[in-house]
C-alpha cells in the first residue's frame, strides 16, 4: 500500500507497505517548510449545523472514537455517543493541512493531531478569535510506533550535533526530535533539517532519504525503522536496510513525547460546551470499554471482532486487516481519566500540557514554523464531572519493569563494562568527602532533571552509578599494605559507592513524592563502581593518582545514565 500519511503506523503494517526504495533511482525531493500561516489561505466560515464531522487519523487511539460511535461512521442508535445526545459523522483525514482547511471553513469544529501539530497550526488558527483552538482531550501517547534511525557513528543523542536529519514537514516528529535534542543539551539549530512531503510509502519520505549519503538520521514510523535496520537490529545493507543503520530511540522508550489530542474551535466550544463535554466523556468511556474488550477478546469475540472489523475498514481500508488494526492499537499508550487529569492539571508534572507547549513552541519558533510563541488554550474541565461510567478512575499504574531482570541486566552490564551501550543521556552530580546524604536544597536541579527524564523516557532504565575516591586506596598501596588490606579497602569503597547511589535513588523518589509525582520505582537501578572507574582514568590495572585537588574531587560523584533496553524483552513489560 503506497499512501501518504502524516501520523504513525503499527509495526505489523510492514507487510502492507511493500516499499522497496533501493530499487528506485529517483532522489528524494526535499521541500521548504514555511510556517503554516504562510501556507494555509482558507477563509473562516461558520460551523455547519446538524450532524457534526469528526476527523480521525490512522492511529490506534482512534479505535475508541469508532467504538463510541457504535462501530460505525455515522452515530448508531444506543451507542455511547448516541446515549450522550450526539450525532456525529467520522471521517478519516490524514492530511493535516486539509484538516486545518476543513476546520477553518466550518466543515468540522474539531481538529485531530499530535500536540506538536496543533502547536504548528496555532498561529494560523488564532488569527480569527472564532477558530482559536482549545485542546479538550488527550487520547494517547505514542508507545512504539515512531523511531529515530541513525547511521554508524551516532551512539547517543549528543552525537547528533552537526548531523543532517530528514523528517516529514508538518508531521508528528518535529517535536519528537526537538525534545530528544533538548535532553541531550542540544537545540534544533545544532542540526541540519531536511524536509519531505510524505511520512511513508513514497520516494519523498524519510525512509527514502536514509539511502542518501548526505543524510545521517531520519525520523520514521516503526515499519520503516525495522526495514532500515534489518528487523530492528543493525542494517546489513541487504534488502531494504542501510548498512550500519540502527534505531537510536523509539517511542517504546520515549513514550511520553508524542501526545495525541483533540482540539475544538473556540466559537463552537462556547456555544456548544455541553456537546463538547459529552464528546470527551464518551471518549473516556470508550477507552475503558475498548481496553476491556481487547483484554478479553477470547471470551468476548463478538464485540472484539465487530470493533476491529469496523476499525480496520475505517482506518486501513480493509475490514479483514484485524491483526493490523489491533497492532495500531497496541502501539499507543491509551491515556485514561487519571492521565488526562495529570496532563491538564498537575502543575508539577514535567510532561504536562503547559510545559510541553513551552518546549514545542520554543523549538518551532527556532526553526521558523512559528513566528512567535502563541498561547494554546485548554478546556476548563472539572474532571470530576467525567467519572460516571468509568472503571479506570483512581486505578494506579502498574510497574512497567521487572525489577529482578533490571538488576540482572545492569549487573551484567557492569561486569562487562557495557553500561554505556544503549545510553541515551547521562550527567553527574558531585558530593563532598564523607558525604552520605543528598539534601534537596543542594541537588534540586539534578533531581528535577532525573524526574523529567524518567517521565519522558518511561521505557528506559535509569542507572544511578556511585563512584568513590581512590586516594585512600592508593595511599595504602604506597605504604606497602598487604593484599588483604588492599582488597578490604577496595570492597569498602565499592560498598560505600553503592550506599551513596541507593541514597540518591531514595532522595529522588522522596523529592518526587513531595511534589505529588509518583515515579515508577522499578525503572531505577543502582550500581556501585567503587574506585574502578575514576574520572582521571586507570594507570595499568590501578586507578591513576589524582594530581590536583580538582581531580581528587571529581572522583566523588554519582552518575545518572538513561539506558535504552528495548532489546531486553524480559525486562520491559508493555502495558
Amino acid at each position: 500500500m503506497k499512501k501518504k500519511h502524516i501520523i504513525n503506523f503499527s509495526a505489523l503494517l510492514l507487510g502492507l507497505m511493500c516499499l522497496n526504495v533501493q530499487g528506485v533511482q529517483a532522489k528524494p525531493n526535499y521541500i521548504e517548510a514555511p510556517a503554516l500561516s504562510k501556507v494555509i489561505k482558507t477563509s473562516v466560515g461558520e460551523v455547519k449545523q446538524g450532524e457534526i464531522q469528526i476527523p480521525l487519523i490512522t492511529w490506534g487511539a482512534d479505535v475508541r472514537t469508532i467504538y463510541a460511535n457504535g462501530n460505525a461512521r455515522t452515530t448508531r442508535n444506543s451507542s455511547i455517543f448516541d446515549n450522550l445526545g450526539l450525532k456525529l459523522r467520522l471521517k478519516r483525514e490524514d492530511d493535516f493541512k486539509r484538516q486545518i482547511e476543513n476546520y477553518l471553513s466550518g466543515k468540522s469544529p474539531y481538529l485531530r493531531g499530535t500536540l506538536g501539530m496543533i502547536n504548528m497550526a496555532s498561529e494560523v488558527l488564532s488569527k480569527d478569535a472564532r477558530t482559536k483552538p482549545i485542546v479538550i482531550y488527550q487520547l494517547s501517547e505514542s508507545a512504539g510506533g515512531d523511531a529515530l534511525v541513525v547511521k554508524k557513528g551516532i551512539n547517543s543523542a549528543k552525537d547528533l550535533r552537526g548531523k543532517t536529519i530528514a523528517l516529514q514537514a508538518y508531521g508528528p516528529h518535529v517535536d519528537y526530535l526537538a525534545k530528544i535534542l533538548l535532553d541531550a543539551g542540544l537545540s534544533m539549530s545544532d542540526v541540519k533539517l531536511r524536509w519531505l512531503a510524505d511520512l511513508t510509502g513514497t520516494d519523498n519520505s524519510p525512509m527514502a532519504a536514509m539511502y542518501e549519503s548526505n543524510i545521517d538520521a531520519v525520523l520514521v514510523i516503526i515499519p520503516d525503522a525495522l526495514a532500515l535496520t534489518s528487523g530492528g537490529n543493525v542494517g546489513t545493507g541487504s534488502e531494504d536496510s542501510v548498512l550500519g543503520a540502527r534505531i537510536l530511540l523509539s517511542t517504546k522508550t520515549a513514550n511520553r513525547i508524542i501526545a495525541d489530542v483533540y482540539a475544538v474551535r473556540a466559537d463552537y466550544y462556547k456555544s456548544h460546551t455541553a456537546k463538547v463535554k459529552n464528546f470527551v466523556h464518551g471518549l473516556m468511556m470508550a477507552r475503558d470499554d475498548v481496553k476491556r474488550i481487547i483484554a478479553n477478546k477470547a471470551s468476548d469475540s463478538k464485540n472484539y471482532r465487530g470493533l476491529m472489523r469496523t476499525s480496520a475498514e475505517v482506518l486501513l481500508d480493509s475490514a479483514e486487516a484485524l491483526p493490523d488494526a489491533e497492532a495500531l492499537y497496541t502501539d499507543a499508550n491509551h491515556v485514561d481519566h487519571n492521565g488526562n487529569v495529570k496532563f491538564f492539571t498537575q502543575k508539577n508534572y514535567s510532561r504536562n500540557f503547559s510545559r510541553r507547549n513551552t518546549e514545542i513552541q520554543s523549538a518551532l519558533v527556532q526553526i521558523g514554523l512559528l513566528s512567535r510563541s502563541t498561547e494554546l488554550a485548554k478546556a476548563d474541565w472539572n474532571f470530576a464531572d467525567f467519572t460516571q461510567g468509568l472503571s479506570s478512575v483512581g486505578v494506579a499504574e502498574a510497574p512497567r519493569f521487572n525489577e529482578r531482570e533490571v538488576a540482572s541486566i545492569v549487573a551484567k552490564k557492569q561486569q562487562q563494562d557495557t553500561l554505556a551501550d544503549g545510553e541515551l543521556f547521562s550527567f553527574e552530580v558531585f558530593f563532598k568527602p564523607n558525604q552520605n546524604s543528598f539534601p534537596v536544597d543542594l541537588y534540586k536541579d539534578a533531581f528535577s532533571r532525573v524526574i523529567s527524564l524518567a517521565s519522558t523516557y518511561g521505557g528506559a532504565i535509569i542507572a544511578i552509578e556511585g563512584h568513590s575516591d581512590p586516594l585512600g586506596y592508593l595511599k595504602q598501596k604506597k605504604k606497602g599494605s598487604s593484599e588483604v588490606v588492599l582488597k578490604r579497602v577496595k570492597q569498602s569503597a565499592k560498598n560505600l559507592s553503592l550506599t551513596r547511589s541507593n541514597a540518591v535513588r531514595s532522595a529522588v523518589i522522596e523529592f518526587a513524592k513531595a511534589q505529588n509525582i509518583l515515579l515508577d520505582e522499578s525503572q531505577f537501578a543502582t550500581v556501585g563502581h567503587g574506585i574502578g572507574k575514576p574520572k582521571n582514568g586507570m594507570c595499568a590495572a590501578e586507578p591513576c593518582a589524582p594530581k590536583t585537588d580538582a581531580e581528587w574531587r571529581d572522583n566523588m560523584r554519582v552518575e545518572f545514565r538513561i539506558i535504552q533496553v528495548e532489546a531486553e524483552a524480559s525486562v520491559f513489560q508493555p502495558l
